[in-house]
This record gives structure tokens, C-alpha cells and sequence, in this order.
């Protein structure tokens, strides 16, 4: 096994990966930025080396000084988590140039998968439904124009190697579409260093439905029960639960066998996730595929009691998956609410200041908080606003939203405002508690009436 491992991001997903490997007796590398000198991902990490100034670009982006951290502490491998440079395919490649394993799949897996447009083109040529749009990348914005024109509006201008919802924009009309283009490029270029775009049809009432596979270099491969992630805000989820109390354990297996097959196709290897867009006939679309662990990961491991990012690690040193496809079963109900730092009454504008009070509640069975919030701690600008993630796993739907709530209502953080509240009015609505809520129910409905009643 690994003796040293060094984690590659920061904040909770960080702490939740430095965690696991201390339980698998791996010690640890954390990085940080100037920034957060003194996070917790950093205090529990059995090392840290700073990698640059706040901005993400000079830090948790900048490749050659986390590799050189790397083999300045002696890592022989690197997690890197969600976000920043966890879909890079450069950044896999310079560690498989370095003998540093990338705990994720190979650069070439990444490059064709991570990117989205490489991904919709894969899973057609395996027999998978995607959704209609570009065929691969959008080359000019007469091009964008072309195809827009031919799928008919509103559309979706999308990142090609995209994810959390940045270098995305609806587009209602060609004047929209000139207006936006260059601005997604830029956010894209920004975000993941790649501002190359392609374009899909917007769908409407659908669900966003996802399965996560696992396969070893073994070709031992595996999918999960579905995750439905469809309560969302621009793009980014605020409610992931599993399993999606729509779907029939014969269309879960029918999802799965998709999943599989295309994991096999590729040649895949360690985690990854296939997002689809099912419509109301229960017909799925691919929409694109995470080479990387998901920050809604968590109720997946929740309901089948599988430690995955453990799984990831021992894959990635070469043994073979852990668990086979009939030790997947679904022990219950999964729900997770990320707490982000953040003001809903203010357009959800991103808060900052220091954490004065904290209280995450503990006791009962199914409950689980992800964090790297303390008593002082300080929330900066420069990163993404989720501060926490709350999960509860229940017998049945019902006993996970009411456990969810409970953690919600103790759960105490004082210093800045969080959308703790605007999470429990949305838990206790009716269209939310009967389960048939569309990506576009939180912004096209919900909003408007929760801002009435505030």
C-alpha cells in the first residue's frame, strides 16, 4: 500500500480524504494556499506545504507546485478530489511523468471522458442516448449560431471540460447567444483552464439522475444505486438523495447495465459518475460523465455502507475492488443538503467573515456531517461557498428528510449567514416530499414563493 499519499484540494473534501487515509495507516500530504494557512485540512494532515498565494491559479491550480510538494515530501500518489485539477488531464499526465499515481483514471480516460464533448460523442458510439446538440466541440460563435439554429432554443452553452455548474449559460435567442458566448469561454478558461465550449438542447421537466461505476485494472466493474440530484440552483445541486424513489429496481438494472457497459468500452479504471436526464416517461439521456469522486458521494456511501474514497486508494495501488456487484444493496434512504455560506434573502450572495460559534450535532444512528468549519475559522472569497454537507440515512424516504431536518434545526453556525434555513423550508415542501420535483422546480417555482413568505 501507499505510503504516503498527498491530497490535492481543500476544505471538507479534503478533510474527508486526509480522514480515510489516516484509517488506512497512509500518512498524509495537504497543500494550501495563503489563504488557508490555517484550515483544518491543513491541522489534520500529517504534512503541509503551501503552494502558492489565494487565488486558485497561483494555487490549488498551479500543477508544477504541487508536484513539486509531491516529490518534496515523497507522495507516491496524489488524491485530488473534486474540483480544481481532479478532471485535468495535463495534471494526470504530469504525475504519470513524474512515477506519481493519479488516483483517478489514466490522462487519456480523462481527456475523453472529462471533457464532455469527447464524452457525448463516446457514449454514441456505444448505443447510449445523448441529448441533442454540437457535434463535438463549438469552433466560433457563427458556429454556436449554426447549431443552436438547427436543435432550436433555449440551450445550453456548456464547458467542455465543465463541472459544478461553471462555463455553463441558458441561452433563450441568437442576440443571447452572441451576448454570452465570450463570457462562458472566459469563466471556463478561469475555472478549469480550457475555454473550449459545446452546446445542447435544454430539456424540460426532467430529473438529473447519475450512476456511479467503479472498475479495477482487473476489469472487475461495478455501478451504485442511482443518485437524484435534481433540486438544483445555476446549475449547482443543493439536495442529492439516494435512491430515486421513481425509479424501479428494473430500470435501476437497465441504468446500470448502461453505466457498465460504457466504463468497459473505455477501458476504465477507479471511480467515476454518468449523469442522464430522465424525462417523464422514465426515458434517460446522457448528459456527461465525472471521471472523479463526486462531492454527493457521501449518500451513496451512506445507503450501502461503503467507504469509497477507501476503495479508490486501494484500487489505484493496484488491488482489486473490495466488493463485488451483489455486495452493492440498498440498506435504507439517503439524503445529503449542502450548507453553503451564503445569504438567500440577498440572491444567495457568498458571505465571508469568521466562524464565532459552531455546533454540529452528534448522537442517533444514519447521521453524518462533512466539514472543515471550527470555532474561528475564517471563510475567504476566493473559493467555493459549500461549508459543509449534512446527510442522514433513514429507513425510508420519510425518515431520512426527518433525520436531515433535525441536524439542520440543531446545527449552529454563528459569524455569517448560511442557507440553513432556506434548506428547511425546501425539505418541507410539497412538491419536494412528494419526490417528483424537476431541475427546474427550485428556480422556476420554489424561489418565488419561499420569497414571499420571508
Amino acid at each position: 500500500m501507499f505510503a504516503k499519499v498527498l491530497v490535492a484540494n481543500r476544505g471538507e473534501i479534503a478533510v474527508r480524504i486526509i480522514r480515510s487515509l489516516k484509517e488506512l495507516g497512509i500518512k498524509s500530504v495537504a497543500i494550501y494556499s495563503t489563504a488557508d494557512r490555517e484550515s483544518l485540512h491543513v491541522q489534520l494532515a500529517d504534512e503541509a506545504v503551501c503552494v502558492g498565494t489565494a487565488r486558485p491559479q497561483d494555487s490549488y491550480l498551479n500543477m508544477k507546485n504541487i508536484l513539486a510538494a509531491a516529490v518534496g515530501t515523497g507522495a507516491q500518489a496524489i488524491h485530488p478530489g473534486f474540483g480544481f485539477l481532479s478532471e485535468n488531464s495535463e495534471f494526470a499526465e504530469m504525475c504519470e511523468a513524474v512515477g506519481i499515481k493519479f488516483i483517478g483514471p489514466d490522462s487519456k480516460i480523462i481527456d475523453l471522458m472529462g471533457n464532455k464533448a469527447n464524452a457525448r460523442e463516446q457514449m454514441q458510439k456505444n448505443g447510449v442516448p445523448v441529448i441533442p446538440g454540437s457535434e463535438g466541440y463549438i469552433q466560433n460563435i457563427e458556429d454556436a449560431k449554426q447549431t443552436a439554429k438547427k436543435v432550436g432554443y433555449p440551450v445550453l452553452l456548456k464547458a467542455a471540460s465543465g463541472g459544478g455548474g461553471k462555463g455553463i449559460r441558458r441561452v433563450e435567442n441568437e442576440k443571447q447567444l452572441v451576448d454570452l458566448y465570450e463570457e462562458a469561454k472566459s469563466e471556463a478558461n478561469i475555472s478549469f483552464g480550457d475555454q473550449r465550449m459545446y452546446l445542447e438542447k435544454i430539456m424540460t421537466n426532467v430529473k438529473h439522475i447519475e450512476v456511479q461505476i467503479f472498475r479495477d485494472r482487473f476489469g472487475n466493474t461495478v455501478y451504485f444505486p442511482e443518485r437524484d440530484c435534481s433540486l438544483q440552483r445555476s446549475k449547482q445541486k443543493l439536495i442529492e438523495e439516494s435512491p430515486c424513489q421513481l425509479i424501479t429496481q428494473e430500470q435501476r438494472e437497465k441504468l446500470g447495465a448502461i453505466a457498465v457497459k460504457a466504463a468497459e468500452a473505455i477501458n476504465y479504471e477507479n471511480t467515476g459518475t454518468i449523469e442522464f436526464l430522465m424525462d417523464s416517461e422514465h426515458n434517460f439521456y446522457f448528459m456527461e460523465m465525472n471521471t472523479r469522486i463526486q462531492v454527493e458521494h457521501t449518500v451513496t456511501e451512506m445507503v450501502t455502507g461503503i467507504d469509497l474514497v477507501k476503495a479508490q486508494v486501494k484500487v489505484a495501488f493496484g488491488e482489486k475492488l473490495p466488493f463485488s456487484q451483489t455486495d452493492i444493496k440498498i440498506n435504507g434512504y439517503a439524503i445529503e443538503c449542502r450548507i453553503n455560506a451564503e445569504d438567500p434573502k440577498k440572491d444567495f450572495m457568498p458571505q465571508v467573515g469568521n466562524v464565532k460559534y459552531l455546533y454540529l450535532p452528534v448522537g442517533n444512528l444514519g447521521m453524518r456531517i462533512d466539514s472543515d468549519l471550527y470555532a474561528g475559522a475564517k471563510i475567504t472569497p476566493f473559493y467555493d461557498s459549500m461549508i459543509a454537507k449534512v446527510i442522514a440515512l433513514g429507513q425510508d424516504r420519510n425518515e431520512a428528510i426527518q433525520k436531515v431536518k433535525r441536524l439542520l434545526n440543531e446545527m449552529v453556525i454563528t459569524g455569517l449567514n448560511t442557507n440553513q434555513a432556506f434548506h428547511l423550508s425546501l425539505l418541507e415542501d410539497e412538491e419536494f416530499l412528494k419526490g417528483t420535483a424537476t431541475t427546474e422546480y427550485l428556480e422556476k417555482y420554489f424561489l418565488s414563493k419561499w420569497k414571499e413568505e420571508q
